[in-house]
């Protein structure tokens, strides 16, 4: 083969080798094919879990917005698409706070239970703080939760504590049986009686009134002969399980006490000056008269 066909032939491979080249197209990019589709599909799979988390939370905002009145919200649009995902409810605060009494009754002259509790935490609040300030430290007193109200009403103000409040009375039965006599006055705590340990004694009578139960029954003896009237009285003590019935009679008016866990709770209104206590009977199941405080020695007859 001579030089010049020699040229020939290799000036025609290079131009069949460059047709091949533009003939031919470029391999096809499957991985940067491949790393677009999945951030695609990512992409549309977090615009539709944003879809159905909206859709999930539009029946819980429209009870939000509507749960203080009648339950419904005007202005809440109600999803035309059903979503796969149930919204969790939202569990209701847990009660707290003392117990309440045995009857409504126990709750006098339009005292809520939520009003004695908030009183009754006051008065635990202030001895704390008088204990915490040097104050005289008594027995562990505990949290009001831990107590059951049993008497709430009106107290009157007189010539040794003026101005007007609300007594609470609240008990407890652990650790130790405690009773407290809770006052309150212009929102804040004004004086608090307890008692810790059972008053009760082997020899006491079936019926018991409480030692200081006469807070809530008398006015100030600086006023005795004078007291304010009508005058709101409450009346409390313990009883022993073979008692069926308490009647209590004061200034003239009789009432049956409530037995409430172990505790008797009278109250009523006086409307005449007194010159004696109340004069307390006891039952059993019989009707049995068992108690007469008439003829109990240890019983305070008169003021």
């Amino acid at each position: 083969m001579s030089e010049e066909e020699r040229d020939f032939e290799e000036q025609l491979r290079e131009l069949l080798a460059e047709d091949a080249y533009t003939i031919r197209p470029s391999p096809v990019p499957y991985p940067q094919i491949r790393r677009k589709g999945v951030v695609e599909r990512r992409r549309r799979v977090a615009v539709a879990g944003a879809v159905l988390v909206t859709l999930a939370a539009v029946p819980v905002g429209a009870f939000a917005v509507g749960g203080r009145g009648t339950g419904t919200a005007d202005t809440a649009t109600t999803p035309t698409a059903s979503a796969s995902a149930t919204p969790t409810p939202t569990p209701s605060p847990t009660p707290s706070g003392p117990a309440g009494p045995a009857t409504p009754g126990q709750l006098r002259d339009g005292i809520t239970l939520e009003q004695a509790a908030e009183g009754l935490d006051k008065c635990l609040a202030d001895d704390r703080d008088r204990v915490a300030h040097g104050g005289i430290a008594s027995s562990d007193l505990g949290k009001a939760d831990e107590y059951r109200i049993i008497l709430a009403l009106n107290s009157t103000g007189d010539s040794n504590s003026p101005g007007d409040g609300v007594f609470v009375v609240a008990v407890k039965e652990q650790p130790k049986e405690t009773r407290l006599i809770c006052n309150i006055k212009d929102g804040e705590a004004s004086g608090l009686n307890t008692s810790v340990g059972s008053d009760r004694q082997p020899d006491s009578p079936p019926v018991l009134a409480d030692i200081n139960g006469n807070k809530l029954y008398q006015q100030s003896f600086m006023d005795k002969g004078n007291w304010k009237l009508p005058f709101g009285w409450g009346f409390i003590g313990t009883v022993e399980p073979t008692v069926a019935k308490v009647t209590v009679s004061y200034g003239g008016a009789d009432s049956e006490a409530v037995l409430d866990h172990g505790w008797f709770v009278a109250s009523g209104t006086l409307t005449q000056q007194v010159t004696r206590n109340p004069h307390i009977k006891g039952y059993d199941k019989g009707g049995k008269l068992i108690y007469d405080s008439d003829e109990d020695k240890t019983y305070q007859q008169v003021p």
